[in-house]
């Protein structure tokens, strides 16, 4: 018997001044990492600029048939933040315990600025797309949040079950 392939992943930087080379960016590689710690499948963190690019990187993961698509940047009040935009139209079905948890996680942290996040979670097809802040801080948070989270809703999708439920 074979076991079943890992989940595949990937992830997308959405930052003016990364994406213009101004500065590297940080939190690609952050979330990279951590994924593959998860055990998916994921290449390098794709960095564009905010607003549409972001909605075309989006779409491209997923005509790629990844399993999860996690953002970060892009999530605020700023003109140019417009992550979820780009995202909203992707989803099928919008996960909103999930957003509310990444926000409630930065706020427990001590960041209160943290409601000002506009970020979405929900499913694309058979994929998991969630909006992480753009500051490190806020993605280790998300990351925390997502941890058993992300792997099961990813289970999920791919038709697995309730383990331990007796109903």
């Amino acid at each position: 018997m074979t076991s079943p392939r890992p989940a595949s992943a990937a992830v997308v930087v959405a930052s003016n001044r990364a994406a213009d080379g101004v500065y590297a960016d940080e939190t690609g590689p952050l979330i990279v990492e951590t994924l593959r710690s998860w055990g998916f499948e994921v290449g390098d963190a794709v960095v564009v600029h905010d607003g549409d690019p972001v909605g075309v990187a989006i779409g491209e993961a997923l005509a790629s048939g990844v399993a999860a698509v996690v953002t970060t940047g892009g999530t605020g009040i700023n003109p140019t933040d417009r992550t979820p935009e780009a995202t909203r139209p992707h989803l099928d079905r919008e996960l909103p315990g999930v957003a509310e948890a990444l926000r409630a996680e930065g706020v427990a942290k001590g960041v209160p600025t943290a409601v000002l996040s506009r970020g979405l979670a929900g499913v694309a097809g058979t994929a998991v797309v969630v909006n992480l802040p753009g500051s490190r801080g806020g993605v280790k948070d998300g990351l925390a949040v997502l941890a058993d989270v992300l792997p099961h809703a990813v289970d999920q999708l791919r038709g697995g079950d309730h383990p331990g439920s007796t109903s």
